[in-house]
């Protein structure tokens, strides 16, 4: 016998909790510039109790070829990567706007 999301109903195989949940996320990007000039993408509107932010950041790390980290809730990636942050995370589902 499979188990069976609490959330859904459906079984763990073809549960759809996550899917909606990022449909349901609207994230923002933008840039701020740090101490001595350095840029940091800012991704907000992550909901950490929907989704796993570890695994995320660790896939957007990997794709920028970026250090970064999880800073209240928001996720700060080194250097100045909007539009592959933008295209990863709607390939993922997710509604992105740039700011």
């Amino acid at each position: 016998m499979s188990d069976i999301c609490e959330v859904c109903g459906l079984p763990k195989e073809i549960c759809v909790c996550e899917d909606i949940a990022r449909e349901q996320q609207k994230i923002t990007i933008a840039v701020d510039k740090r101490r001595y000039g350095k840029i940091m993408t800012i991704v907000d509107g992550i909901n950490a109790h929907d989704l796993d932010i570890n695994a995320l950041i660790t896939q957007l790390k990997s794709k920028c070829a970026c250090g970064g980290t999880i800073k209240d809730g928001k996720i700060e990636l080194q250097g100045d990567h909007r539009t592959k942050v933008k295209e990863t995370l709607e390939k993922m589902g997710f509604i992105v706007e740039v700011i």
